[in-house]
């Protein structure tokens, strides 16, 4: 599935022939990625084409004459859009040509050098570990570093992710972002902007079923009774009066097979708690708590008069989804880095056999479609695992028509969809645009 990239800002710089050049800010996940020239986007495209030919998205033309502002502007929008739709190919994802590349901006970008240097990872329930990394390593290689100290069995490093984590005060924790493979981790730590950010492992998957795929595992098992010890006493996880006597007795008595099974049974376990938000729902204006997982976005919200309301949205009745970015970056070449003061999240859903929009403002927004990109792709191999026939091989040049149905099925309910939003460049040579993902 495609990456949140977002290209919504780009100046223009003097060249050291007199001249000027456009700088493009790549944002990833709502958090400024890298600041890039056209000219290094065409060249990584040509080296990508040489490997993966016509796989590849169209690149945005070379103008050999001065460029208009709607030219401009259409061209971050190309960009845009290539840089997405790139990423929907997992083998150009993990190929040296992509990830070196980015390596490389990224490093550019925030003038870090490549150095040793440690890294402290948190662990659930307050465990900590402290491992040496190099500036320049992708999130990937740090999860295999930590995965190799902790001895986690290789096979099940995809069921775990690293997460920046910010520590609040009285204890609270707030799940900034899950930190994707192919970016540097300590690049992205030091820039995000994020007071008292740390990097966190965690489960990275939002069906509690697939806990039984670990239970073999002492590492994995131990981490998974940690987080949701952890999780219960967040109170992410709602345990009613008798399950959690039930929990502490098992607890207790270090039983954590049992333990992880009469969680299942919780309210809440496995699911992915975001910080508190607004929502338009059943009126603009209300407060609400959003919680991610099994298939659903189970919100407690608060309406004007003060009483809660418990709604849950289940994610087989979602159309589609899109995410936007209401505000304006006033200090384009200032140490603003990030999207979040003004970001929301619309969905379609079925309600009463009508479509609606629903609308939650969080600063969360990009986690929250993470989540619901997650959990597609979780269905998804969960229906390919029950046909054996819809699991196919995809060629090098192109897919076969069985990937294509099996993606047609899905395509209609989950996609991001274009929103057109109010937004004014700041300044003369700045180029605005929306956050932009659509057919996953």
């Amino acid at each position: 599935m495609k990456m949140h990239f977002c290209i919504p800002v780009s100046q223009q710089r003097p060249d050291a022939l007199g001249g000027r050049y456009v700088l493009y800010s790549v944002y990833l996940d709502g958090f400024l990625f890298c600041r890039v020239r056209y000219s290094q986007l065409h060249r990584w495209n040509e080296q990508l084409k040489r490997v993966f030919g016509n796989c590849l998205p169209p690149f945005p033309p070379k103008y050999y004459l001065a460029m208009t502002v709607s030219m401009a502007d259409e061209r971050r929008n190309q960009l845009e859009q290539y840089l997405q739709n790139v990423t929907a190919d997992p083998n150009v994802l993990k190929s040296d040509i992509f990830i070196d590349f980015l390596k490389c901006v990224q490093l550019k970008t925030f003038s870090i050098a490549t150095q040793t240097t440690t890294l402290d990872i948190f662990l659930p329930a307050g465990g900590r570990l402290q491992v040496e990394i190099l500036t320049s390593d992708t999130t990937e290689r740090v999860l295999e570093v930590v995965s190799h100290k902790i001895g986690l069995c290789r096979e099940l490093l995809g069921y775990f992710g690293l997460f920046l984590i910010q520590f609040c005060e009285e204890g609270k924790l707030s799940v900034v972002k899950k930190l994707v493979d192919f970016e540097l981790l300590y690049v992205s730590l030091q820039s995000c902007g994020v007071d008292n950010c740390k990097v966190g492992l965690r489960k990275w998957y939002m069906d509690p079923s697939l806990d039984s795929l670990l239970m073999d595992c002492r590492v994995a098992l131990d981490l998974l009774y940690t987080q949701a010890i952890e999780d219960i006493e967040k109170e992410w996880a709602k345990p009613t009066e008798t399950q959690k006597r039930r929990l502490e007795a098992l607890q207790r008595e270090e039983n954590q097979a049992k333990f992880l099974q009469l969680s299942h049974e919780v309210w809440h376990y496995g699911y992915v708690q975001l910080d508190p938000c607004t929502c338009d729902y059943p009126e603009p204006g209300c407060r609400a708590v959003l919680a991610v997982g099994n298939n659903e976005i189970s919100c407690c919200i608060t309406l004007p008069d003060g009483q809660t309301q418990d709604v849950a949205f289940q994610l087989s009745r979602v159309k589609c989804w899109q995410v936007t970015f209401l505000g304006t970056l006033l200090d384009t070449d200032g140490p603003q880095r990030t999207l979040h003061q003004d970001l929301e999240l619309r969905f379609q859903y079925s309600e009463e056999g009508h479509w609606q929009w629903f609308v939650m403002y969080s600063k969360q927004a990009f986690l929250l479609s993470s989540c619901l990109k997650k959990m597609i792709s979780e269905k998804m191999e969960k229906s390919a695992a029950e046909n054996p026939e819809m699991q196919i091989e995809v060629p090098e040049q192109g897919k076969t028509k069985k990937h294509h149905i099996l993606q047609n099925q899905h395509k209609d309910s989950h996609s991001f969809l274009l929103r057109k939003s109010n937004i004014k460049a700041t300044e003369s040579d700045c180029v605005f645009g929306n956050i932009k993902e659509e057919d996953l």
